[in-house]
């Protein structure tokens, strides 16, 4: 029998990327880490999914398996990822090395970290190409690599394709690793917290050529954030994520405009806005994010929650399954009934005097 979050999953006309009850899990010396717990959702060339959540989530965990970059001695999949119809889960690590670069690729959160120091960005960005073209020449890739970083944005490419990383300021070290990313032009571009050491003007340009390059491309992304500004602006869909399981998926206008669950809630009240009382405090949510080796029973976010009591011991003793609010795809994982959450979110945005 299918469940809503399979529905949610496989509804998608024509998806490149489907994710089917995907499980992550790790094994430590104090137990087994739940890092993702039977997630589902799909992204069609040409769309951006935006995946939310507080560190510690599962929003990485889950753009890691996707792109086949768990180390598999220590971790454990189930479920099914597939790439333009090919299976990733169980499938060896020199296919997926094929997959990456070409067909799927990523932009890593700290730039810095991810190019490595010693070489120029031109070389860095040359050897992705030639390991996909192998009858590629030198010359040749560093061709396609001046055009590449021309194609992102960076100013004088032919003399910065000579440059090392140190040499560039933390926006255009993000645009190298777009680059990087889009050089054998892959149909799934999967981008980790990429504006989030950036200030608020290069934030909006990065974005800004994210959104270009997938019009040039017809790219599928994936973009993870904790930032729902940033979701705002890109994506077409969002995926909220809590202790490793989805709480809540639908498009941007229906989880922004109209959240179902206290999770969603709480992100977007501790969150300031332009339309609503600039004086108004803002509401973080309480507590802390669980443990995944262990999580409380029932809904995991319970401990959290201020209406878990309206469910008696529900909220404590049942996991919530992902059901659908309405017929267009908007799913909720919440014990409240519908008309009671249309109550309490009222009440949400009245207390802290935001306009969504």
């Amino acid at each position: 029998m299918e469940t809503a979050s399979t529905a949610s999953a496989t509804s998608t006309a024509d998806p490149y990327l489907r994710v089917q009850d995907l499980r992550v899990r790790f094994r430590t010396e104090d137990g087994v880490v739940r890092a993702v717990d039977g997630v589902s959702f799909a992204v069609e060339r040409g769309r951006t999914l935006g995946i939310v959540g507080e560190s510690g989530s599962g929003k990485s965990v889950t753009s890691l398996a996707v792109l086949g970059l768990h180390d598999p001695r220590r971790t454990e999949i189930t479920g099914e990822i597939q790439v333009g119809g090919r299976e990733i889960v169980g499938l060896a690590d020199s296919e997926c090395r094929k997959l990456r670069g070409r067909d799927m690729a990523m932009v890593f959160q700290d730039p810095l970290s991810a190019l490595h120091p010693y070489y120029p960005v031109g070389r860095q960005i040359a050897e992705a190409y030639q390991v996909h073209h192998r009858g590629v020449g030198r010359r040749a890739a560093r061709r396609r690599a001046i055009e590449m970083l021309d194609r992102v944005g960076i100013p004088q490419p032919a003399r910065r394709v000579d440059e090392y990383p140190h040499e560039f300021s933390g926006g255009m070290r993000q645009r190298v690793m777009i680059a990087m990313a889009l050089v054998n032009d892959p149909d799934l571009l999967v981008a980790d917290e990429p504006t989030t050491a950036l200030d608020v003007t290069v934030q909006a340009q990065i974005l800004d050529l994210l959104a270009d390059l997938q019009t040039e491309f017809n790219s599928a992304i994936v973009l993870i954030t904790h930032d729902l500004g940033v979701v705002s602006q890109v994506a077409d869909d969002v995926l909220v994520m809590y202790a490793g399981r989805a709480v809540e998926h639908g498009s941007v206008e229906q989880v922004l405009r109209r959240p179902q669950h206290p999770y969603t809630w709480g992100l977007l009240s501790s969150v300031p806005s332009l339309h609503g009382d600039a004086d108004a405090d803002l509401l973080p949510i309480a507590g802390n994010p669980p443990s995944l080796i262990n999580l409380p029973s029932g809904c995991a976010f319970h401990p959290r929650c201020r209406y878990a009591a309206e469910n008696g011991d529900r909220s404590k003793t049942e996991v919530p399954e992902l059901r659908p609010v309405s017929e267009t795809g908007h799913l909720v994982a919440c014990h409240l009934s519908e008309a009671e959450r249309q109550r309490r979110y009222a009440e949400e945005i009245a207390s802290v005097g935001v306009a969504r």
